[in-house]
């Protein structure tokens, strides 16, 4: 509150004088310099750059726990998997589900989802597997290179 106040004295001080060409009053003579003329102090770089690094921690730090929080990646294995949906409304899908040997044909709705059929899981479809971690992609990618590398 105190700031808005001696920015208000400082605002209308300099109005005056630049508009009126009065002298400014005491209030604005009296007011405090608040930056310094030598520049930013050492203290001063050192907390901006500590808030830096607080901002980039929280960035990094939520985005892990988006990731580790993302629906259908609790659990190591997934039995339930999304095969296809089409929209028929503005917020409405129908959605095929598997789970298992089942297809699940769901309609969703942002209030509820329920089940319109359920039907056996057609046989000359493959079988899916689970998708390769990145962590054992780029262990495989490294290891070929480091091979290649050895040969040469």
């Amino acid at each position: 509150m105190r700031l808005i106040a001696l920015s208000a004295a400082a605002l209308s001080a300099a109005v005056s004088v630049c508009v009126l060409g009065a002298e400014p009053t005491k209030a604005a003579a009296a007011m405090p310099v608040l930056s310094s003329p030598a520049g930013p102090s050492l203290l001063s770089l050192v907390q901006v750059f500590f808030s830096l690094l607080l901002v980039i921690a929280a960035i990094f730090g939520s985005a892990w726990l988006m990731r580790r929080m993302t629906p259908g990646h609790f659990g190591g294995q997934a039995q339930l998997r999304v095969v296809g949906g089409v929209m028929v409304g503005a917020k409405e899908r129908v959605v095929v589900v598997e789970l298992r040997d089942t297809w699940l044909v769901l309609g969703v709705t942002p209030n509820k989802v329920s089940t319109l059929h359920t039907l056996p899981r057609p046989d000359d479809l493959p079988q899916v597997t689970a998708p390769v971690p990145f962590a054992e992609k780029l262990a495989s990618v490294i290891k070929a290179r480091r091979a290649g590398e050895g040969t040469q």
